[in-house]
């Protein structure tokens, strides 16, 4: 990884992101919890999450990332409440999409744009994918 390279993947921007992560804080009563793991690098993220009228109601994330796993989940937590099964599942193959070189997803979760810069680090996709896919394993856990 050249240090340009570097810069862009470790901008000042995603470190900021990585560094305020919201809805840290434990729900008091969680309806369904998901836990997923890159097994490139090893970060996690748990989920938990409370359902109404089938959209996100309460959501809290434990994330043990690297740094852009940090920022994909601050990205996405700040929208994660009010968003259906079909809004997470759109982001997360919108994301996983534009990792291989398409477009950024599509509001609200536009700012997924910091992150293209990891596309030319396969090593990296799995981290920034985590929070989505631990979102939809809590809908899947909710739902069984």
């Amino acid at each position: 990884m050249s240090d340009t390279g570097l810069y862009d993947l470790y901008s000042e921007r995603i470190l900021g992101l990585a560094a305020a992560i919201p809805h840290l804080e434990p729900l008091p009563v969680p309806g369904a919890h998901g836990q997923k793991r890159a097994p490139m690098c090893g970060s996690t993220i748990g989920v938990d999450l409370v359902i109404e009228d089938g959209r996100i109601a309460g959501f809290s994330q434990q994330v043990r990332a690297c740094a852009l796993g940090q920022a994909s989940a601050a990205i996405f937590g700040a929208q994660a409440i009010g968003r259906s099964r079909a809004e997470v599942q759109r982001a997360r193959d919108q994301l996983e999409a534009m990792l291989k070189g398409g477009p950024v997803p599509e509001a609200p979760f536009a700012d997924y744009a910091l992150l293209q810069a990891a596309r030319d680090y396969p090593a990296r996709h799995g981290s920034i994918l985590l929070a989505l896919e631990a979102t939809l394993a809590a809908w899947d856990a909710a739902e069984a």
